[in-house]
Protein backbone atom coordinates (compact mmCIF):
# COMPACT_ATOMS: atom_id res chain seq x y z
CA UNK A 1 0.00 0.00 0.00
CA UNK A 2 2.71 2.71 0.63
CA UNK A 3 5.84 3.56 -1.06
CA UNK A 4 8.31 2.47 1.19
CA UNK A 5 11.95 4.61 1.15
CA UNK A 6 12.95 3.75 4.13
CA UNK A 7 15.15 0.33 4.51
CA UNK A 8 13.73 -1.82 7.11
CA UNK A 9 15.69 -3.92 9.77
CA UNK A 10 14.98 -7.59 9.41
CA UNK A 11 14.59 -7.41 13.12
CA UNK A 12 17.09 -10.50 13.59
CA UNK A 13 19.07 -10.43 16.79
CA UNK A 14 22.53 -9.99 14.57
CA UNK A 15 21.23 -7.45 12.08
CA UNK A 16 23.95 -6.13 10.25
CA UNK A 17 22.08 -4.11 7.48
CA UNK A 18 23.29 -0.99 7.08
CA UNK A 19 19.57 1.56 7.94
CA UNK A 20 18.80 4.95 6.38
CA UNK A 21 16.79 7.75 7.79
CA UNK A 22 16.27 11.19 6.54
CA UNK A 23 14.36 14.27 8.08
CA UNK A 24 14.00 17.65 6.98
CA UNK A 25 12.79 19.93 9.49
CA UNK A 26 9.97 22.01 8.79
CA UNK A 27 11.77 25.54 8.91
CA UNK A 28 15.23 24.01 9.13
CA UNK A 29 17.71 21.98 7.91
CA UNK A 30 17.77 18.37 6.32
CA UNK A 31 18.97 15.05 9.20
CA UNK A 32 20.14 11.70 8.32
CA UNK A 33 20.82 9.14 10.71
CA UNK A 34 22.90 6.20 8.83
CA UNK A 35 22.91 2.72 11.83
CA UNK A 36 23.10 -0.87 12.01
CA UNK A 37 21.08 -2.83 14.64
CA UNK A 38 23.09 -5.57 16.56
CA UNK A 39 21.19 -7.69 19.08
CA UNK A 40 18.11 -5.44 19.14
CA UNK A 41 20.82 -2.14 20.52
CA UNK A 42 21.87 0.44 17.97
CA UNK A 43 25.03 0.10 16.54
CA UNK A 44 27.38 2.38 14.29
CA UNK A 45 25.02 5.45 14.40
CA UNK A 46 26.36 8.13 11.95
CA UNK A 47 24.29 11.49 12.34
CA UNK A 48 24.90 13.62 9.42
CA UNK A 49 23.30 16.64 7.13
CA UNK A 50 23.36 20.11 6.66
CA UNK A 51 22.88 21.36 10.30
CA UNK A 52 25.13 23.42 11.76
CA UNK A 53 26.80 21.89 15.11
CA UNK A 54 28.94 23.69 17.52
CA UNK A 55 31.74 22.66 18.59
CA UNK A 56 32.43 20.23 16.06
CA UNK A 57 33.29 17.46 18.52
CA UNK A 58 29.35 17.69 19.53
CA UNK A 59 28.37 15.48 16.62
CA UNK A 60 30.66 12.56 17.93
CA UNK A 61 28.82 12.94 21.23
CA UNK A 62 25.65 12.27 19.46
CA UNK A 63 26.55 9.77 17.75
CA UNK A 64 28.48 7.99 21.04
CA UNK A 65 25.14 8.79 23.10
CA UNK A 66 22.89 6.70 20.29
CA UNK A 67 25.15 4.12 19.88
CA UNK A 68 24.37 0.87 22.64
CA UNK A 69 20.35 2.07 22.81
CA UNK A 70 17.52 -0.37 22.58
CA UNK A 71 16.20 -0.73 19.00
CA UNK A 72 12.59 -0.20 20.89
CA UNK A 73 13.10 3.08 22.64
CA UNK A 74 10.63 6.08 21.92
CA UNK A 75 11.63 9.11 20.48
CA UNK A 76 11.43 10.89 23.44
CA UNK A 77 14.07 9.14 25.30
CA UNK A 78 16.25 8.97 22.04
CA UNK A 79 16.29 13.08 22.29
CA UNK A 80 16.30 12.49 25.91
CA UNK A 81 19.76 10.47 24.89
CA UNK A 82 20.94 13.37 22.45
CA UNK A 83 20.12 16.47 25.07
CA UNK A 84 22.22 14.89 28.19
CA UNK A 85 25.25 13.88 25.82
CA UNK A 86 25.81 17.76 24.30
CA UNK A 87 27.96 19.56 26.01
CA UNK A 88 26.53 22.65 27.95
CA UNK A 89 28.30 25.49 25.37
CA UNK A 90 26.93 23.12 22.40
CA UNK A 91 25.18 25.51 19.99
CA UNK A 92 22.03 23.52 17.17
CA UNK A 93 21.21 25.37 14.13
CA UNK A 94 18.55 23.91 11.77
CA UNK A 95 18.12 20.60 14.06
CA UNK A 96 17.53 19.66 17.46
CA UNK A 97 17.50 16.56 19.74
CA UNK A 98 13.99 15.69 18.55
CA UNK A 99 14.92 15.82 15.08
CA UNK A 100 17.76 13.30 15.73
CA UNK A 101 15.48 10.78 16.86
CA UNK A 102 12.70 11.10 14.47
CA UNK A 103 15.54 10.25 11.96
CA UNK A 104 16.32 7.39 13.98
CA UNK A 105 13.14 6.33 14.25
CA UNK A 106 12.61 6.47 10.55
CA UNK A 107 15.73 4.77 10.14
CA UNK A 108 14.00 1.71 12.50
CA UNK A 109 10.76 1.84 10.23
CA UNK A 110 9.09 3.14 13.42
CA UNK A 111 8.59 6.12 11.99
CA UNK A 112 7.15 6.64 8.16
CA UNK A 113 7.91 10.01 6.17
CA UNK A 114 5.23 11.45 3.39
CA UNK A 115 7.27 8.88 0.87
CA UNK A 116 6.38 5.91 2.54
CA UNK A 117 2.99 6.13 1.88
CA UNK A 118 0.43 5.89 -1.37
CA UNK A 119 -1.61 8.90 -0.58
CA UNK A 120 -5.58 9.52 -2.06
CA UNK A 121 -7.60 12.68 -2.93
CA UNK A 122 -11.17 12.74 -1.98
CA UNK A 123 -12.17 15.84 -3.91
CA UNK A 124 -14.95 18.06 -2.32
CA UNK A 125 -18.53 16.50 -2.32
CA UNK A 126 -21.83 18.26 -0.87
CA UNK A 127 -22.58 16.10 2.13
CA UNK A 128 -24.88 17.00 5.33
CA UNK A 129 -22.41 18.59 8.08
CA UNK A 130 -23.24 16.11 10.39
CA UNK A 131 -21.77 13.29 7.91
CA UNK A 132 -19.12 15.51 7.32
CA UNK A 133 -18.24 15.11 10.94
CA UNK A 134 -19.02 11.60 11.26
CA UNK A 135 -16.64 10.78 8.52
CA UNK A 136 -13.73 12.09 10.00
CA UNK A 137 -14.05 9.44 12.46
CA UNK A 138 -14.58 6.87 10.25
CA UNK A 139 -11.73 7.59 8.20
CA UNK A 140 -9.47 8.18 11.00
CA UNK A 141 -10.18 5.00 11.93
CA UNK A 142 -10.11 2.99 8.54
CA UNK A 143 -6.81 4.36 8.33
CA UNK A 144 -5.50 3.70 11.24
CA UNK A 145 -6.58 0.20 10.57
CA UNK A 146 -4.90 0.06 7.41
CA UNK A 147 -7.90 -0.65 5.22
CA UNK A 148 -7.54 2.65 3.83
CA UNK A 149 -4.59 4.66 2.08
CA UNK A 150 -3.79 7.88 4.59
CA UNK A 151 -5.94 10.62 2.46
CA UNK A 152 -6.49 14.11 2.58
CA UNK A 153 -10.35 15.01 2.15
CA UNK A 154 -11.63 18.58 1.41
CA UNK A 155 -15.47 19.70 2.94
CA UNK A 156 -18.25 20.48 0.93
CA UNK A 157 -22.25 21.62 2.34
CA UNK A 158 -24.86 23.47 1.86
CA UNK A 159 -26.68 23.94 5.01
CA UNK A 160 -25.73 26.36 7.14
CA UNK A 161 -24.12 24.99 10.19
CA UNK A 162 -21.78 25.63 13.26
CA UNK A 163 -19.53 23.09 14.21
CA UNK A 164 -17.99 23.06 17.81
CA UNK A 165 -14.77 21.67 19.18
CA UNK A 166 -14.95 18.34 21.03
CA UNK A 167 -14.52 19.93 24.40
CA UNK A 168 -16.31 23.25 24.04
CA UNK A 169 -19.62 24.31 26.02
CA UNK A 170 -22.74 24.72 23.43
CA UNK A 171 -24.52 26.90 26.15
CA UNK A 172 -21.11 29.16 26.02
CA UNK A 173 -20.82 29.22 22.35
CA UNK A 174 -23.94 28.93 20.44
CA UNK A 175 -26.94 31.94 20.56
CA UNK A 176 -30.44 29.43 20.51
CA UNK A 177 -32.16 32.74 18.98
CA UNK A 178 -29.26 33.15 16.19
CA UNK A 179 -29.52 30.22 15.51
CA UNK A 180 -33.28 29.76 15.02
CA UNK A 181 -33.44 32.95 13.06
CA UNK A 182 -30.93 31.25 10.72
CA UNK A 183 -32.01 27.62 10.24
CA UNK A 184 -28.24 26.38 11.28
CA UNK A 185 -27.45 23.07 12.67
CA UNK A 186 -25.12 22.71 15.37
CA UNK A 187 -23.18 19.81 15.48
CA UNK A 188 -19.98 18.56 17.55
CA UNK A 189 -16.88 17.02 16.06
CA UNK A 190 -14.48 14.92 17.23
CA UNK A 191 -11.54 17.42 17.42
CA UNK A 192 -10.47 19.84 19.58
CA UNK A 193 -10.70 23.68 19.33
CA UNK A 194 -13.14 26.08 18.29
CA UNK A 195 -16.37 26.95 16.35
CA UNK A 196 -16.56 26.82 13.22
CA UNK A 197 -19.87 29.11 11.22
CA UNK A 198 -19.78 27.18 8.08
CA UNK A 199 -22.38 28.38 5.08
CA UNK A 200 -22.02 27.17 1.66
CA UNK A 201 -19.33 28.51 -0.16
CA UNK A 202 -17.92 30.60 3.31
CA UNK A 203 -14.66 28.86 4.28
CA UNK A 204 -12.35 25.88 3.14
CA UNK A 205 -12.37 23.05 5.27
CA UNK A 206 -10.29 20.15 5.02
CA UNK A 207 -9.12 16.84 6.68
CA UNK A 208 -6.27 14.82 6.89
CA UNK A 209 -6.49 11.09 7.80
CA UNK A 210 -3.13 9.71 8.60
CA UNK A 211 -1.34 7.07 10.70
CA UNK A 212 0.47 8.31 13.81
CA UNK A 213 3.99 7.09 12.49
CA UNK A 214 4.12 9.95 10.30
CA UNK A 215 4.07 12.11 13.55
CA UNK A 216 6.29 10.27 15.70
CA UNK A 217 8.88 12.04 17.63
CA UNK A 218 7.43 15.35 16.51
CA UNK A 219 5.97 17.51 19.48
CA UNK A 220 1.85 18.46 19.21
CA UNK A 221 3.20 22.19 18.52
CA UNK A 222 5.66 21.04 15.45
CA UNK A 223 3.09 18.85 14.20
CA UNK A 224 0.82 21.07 13.30
CA UNK A 225 3.24 23.03 10.90
CA UNK A 226 4.42 20.05 9.63
CA UNK A 227 1.25 18.52 8.39
CA UNK A 228 0.71 21.60 6.54
CA UNK A 229 3.68 22.60 4.79
CA UNK A 230 2.15 22.06 1.62
CA UNK A 231 -0.59 23.55 2.48
CA UNK A 232 1.22 26.99 2.65
CA UNK A 233 3.03 25.89 -0.44
CA UNK A 234 -0.23 26.39 -2.59
CA UNK A 235 -1.09 29.28 -0.73
CA UNK A 236 2.66 30.86 -1.60
CA UNK A 237 1.80 29.80 -5.22
CA UNK A 238 -1.40 31.96 -4.93
CA UNK A 239 0.28 35.05 -3.67
CA UNK A 240 -0.08 34.63 0.46
CA UNK A 241 2.36 34.01 2.61
CA UNK A 242 1.22 32.03 5.97
CA UNK A 243 2.69 30.77 8.63
CA UNK A 244 1.14 29.08 12.01
CA UNK A 245 0.90 30.85 15.11
CA UNK A 246 1.20 28.42 17.64
CA UNK A 247 -0.48 26.43 18.65
CA UNK A 248 -3.37 26.00 15.51
CA UNK A 249 -3.63 29.35 14.20
CA UNK A 250 -2.73 29.89 10.85
CA UNK A 251 -2.51 33.39 9.72
CA UNK A 252 -0.48 36.28 7.42
CA UNK A 253 0.87 39.32 8.13
CA UNK A 254 -3.09 40.83 7.47
CA UNK A 255 -4.01 38.41 10.64
CA UNK A 256 -5.79 35.32 11.12
CA UNK A 257 -7.09 33.26 8.07
CA UNK A 258 -8.19 29.74 9.60
CA UNK A 259 -7.12 26.90 12.33
CA UNK A 260 -6.60 23.74 13.09
CA UNK A 261 -7.20 20.88 15.10
CA UNK A 262 -6.06 17.01 15.35
CA UNK A 263 -7.77 13.73 17.09
CA UNK A 264 -4.92 10.76 17.57
CA UNK A 265 -7.59 7.74 18.01
CA UNK A 266 -6.07 4.32 19.56
CA UNK A 267 -5.81 2.19 16.70
CA UNK A 268 -3.13 4.46 15.46
CA UNK A 269 -5.32 6.63 13.36
CA UNK A 270 -4.66 10.66 13.48
CA UNK A 271 -7.14 13.22 12.26
CA UNK A 272 -5.83 17.04 11.06
CA UNK A 273 -8.87 19.18 10.74
CA UNK A 274 -8.05 22.24 9.11
CA UNK A 275 -10.58 25.74 8.54
CA UNK A 276 -9.82 28.65 6.21
CA UNK A 277 -11.92 32.06 6.37
CA UNK A 278 -13.04 32.51 2.36
CA UNK A 279 -15.78 34.83 2.69
CA UNK A 280 -18.03 34.74 5.95
CA UNK A 281 -21.25 36.90 6.61
CA UNK A 282 -19.68 38.18 10.01
CA UNK A 283 -23.04 39.80 10.84
CA UNK A 284 -24.81 36.91 10.67
CA UNK A 285 -21.75 35.02 12.63
CA UNK A 286 -22.04 37.50 15.71
CA UNK A 287 -25.53 36.36 15.80
CA UNK A 288 -25.18 32.43 15.81
CA UNK A 289 -22.10 32.75 17.82
CA UNK A 290 -21.90 34.20 21.45
CA UNK A 291 -18.03 34.84 21.07
CA UNK A 292 -18.17 36.33 18.05
CA UNK A 293 -18.08 39.66 18.76
CA UNK A 294 -15.10 38.91 20.70
CA UNK A 295 -13.51 36.96 18.25
CA UNK A 296 -13.99 40.15 16.02
CA UNK A 297 -12.60 42.30 18.41
CA UNK A 298 -8.31 40.89 17.96
CA UNK A 299 -8.80 41.88 14.47
CA UNK A 300 -9.88 45.63 14.81
CA UNK A 301 -13.63 45.40 13.56
CA UNK A 302 -16.02 47.52 15.09
CA UNK A 303 -18.60 46.86 13.06
CA UNK A 304 -19.90 43.36 12.86
CA UNK A 305 -21.49 44.37 9.06
CA UNK A 306 -18.07 43.07 7.76
CA UNK A 307 -16.98 40.48 6.18
CA UNK A 308 -14.48 38.17 7.54
CA UNK A 309 -12.94 37.20 3.64
CA UNK A 310 -9.14 36.74 3.96
CA UNK A 311 -8.75 34.05 1.09
CA UNK A 312 -11.24 36.04 -1.24
CA UNK A 313 -9.44 39.33 -0.96
CA UNK A 314 -5.88 38.17 -0.62
CA UNK A 315 -6.17 36.29 -3.78
CA UNK A 316 -9.11 37.71 -5.90
CA UNK A 317 -9.58 34.32 -6.43
CA UNK A 318 -12.61 31.91 -6.75
CA UNK A 319 -13.21 29.35 -3.61
CA UNK A 320 -13.08 26.63 -6.34
CA UNK A 321 -9.70 27.61 -7.56
CA UNK A 322 -8.28 28.19 -4.31
CA UNK A 323 -9.14 24.13 -3.45
CA UNK A 324 -7.90 23.17 -6.74
CA UNK A 325 -4.56 24.87 -6.43
CA UNK A 326 -4.13 22.99 -2.99
CA UNK A 327 -5.06 19.74 -4.38
CA UNK A 328 -2.48 20.26 -7.08
CA UNK A 329 0.14 21.05 -5.13
CA UNK A 330 -0.73 17.95 -2.26
CA UNK A 331 -0.76 15.74 -5.78
CA UNK A 332 2.79 16.93 -6.91
CA UNK A 333 4.26 16.69 -3.43
CA UNK A 334 3.08 13.58 -2.55
CA UNK A 335 2.18 11.74 -6.10
CA UNK A 336 -1.48 11.54 -4.26
CA UNK A 337 -4.14 9.92 -5.97
CA UNK A 338 -7.85 10.57 -6.59
CA UNK A 339 -10.15 8.38 -4.53
CA UNK A 340 -14.13 8.12 -3.28
CA UNK A 341 -15.81 7.81 -0.74
CA UNK A 342 -17.05 3.86 -0.29
CA UNK A 343 -20.29 3.09 0.25
CA UNK A 344 -19.63 1.22 3.36
CA UNK A 345 -17.63 4.57 4.43
CA UNK A 346 -20.86 6.81 4.12
CA UNK A 347 -23.15 3.81 5.38
CA UNK A 348 -20.88 3.45 8.20
CA UNK A 349 -20.77 7.50 8.86
CA UNK A 350 -24.84 7.35 8.61
CA UNK A 351 -24.88 4.36 11.43
CA UNK A 352 -22.66 7.25 13.17
CA UNK A 353 -25.15 10.14 12.60
CA UNK A 354 -27.62 7.96 14.09
CA UNK A 355 -25.78 6.53 17.13
CA UNK A 356 -23.35 9.28 18.23
CA UNK A 357 -23.30 12.62 16.27
CA UNK A 358 -26.82 13.00 15.24
CA UNK A 359 -27.70 12.76 19.07
CA UNK A 360 -28.53 14.73 21.92
CA UNK A 361 -26.04 12.74 24.25
CA UNK A 362 -23.30 13.98 21.63
CA UNK A 363 -23.98 17.50 21.30
CA UNK A 364 -24.82 18.28 24.79
CA UNK A 365 -21.64 16.33 26.43
CA UNK A 366 -20.13 19.31 27.53
CA UNK A 367 -23.78 21.34 28.39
Amino acid sequence: MGRMAIQHADNSPSSNQRLHGEYKVPGGKLVVADLTVMDGQLAGVSISGDFFLEPDEALLDINRALSGMPESTTAADLAAAVTAALPADAALFGFSPEAVAVTVRRALAKATSWADHHWNIIGPTVLPTEINVALDEVLTEEVGAGRRNPTLRFWDWEEPSVVIGSFQSVRNEVDPHGVSKHGVKVVRRISGGGAMFMEAGNCITYSLYLPQTLVDGLSFADSYPFLDAWVMAALEKLGITAFYVPLNDIATDQGKIGGAAQKRLANGGMLHHVTMSYDIDADKMVEVLRIGKEKLSDKGTRSARKRVDPLRRQTGLARTEIIRAMMDVFTERYGATASALTGDELAAARERVATKFGTEEWLHRVP
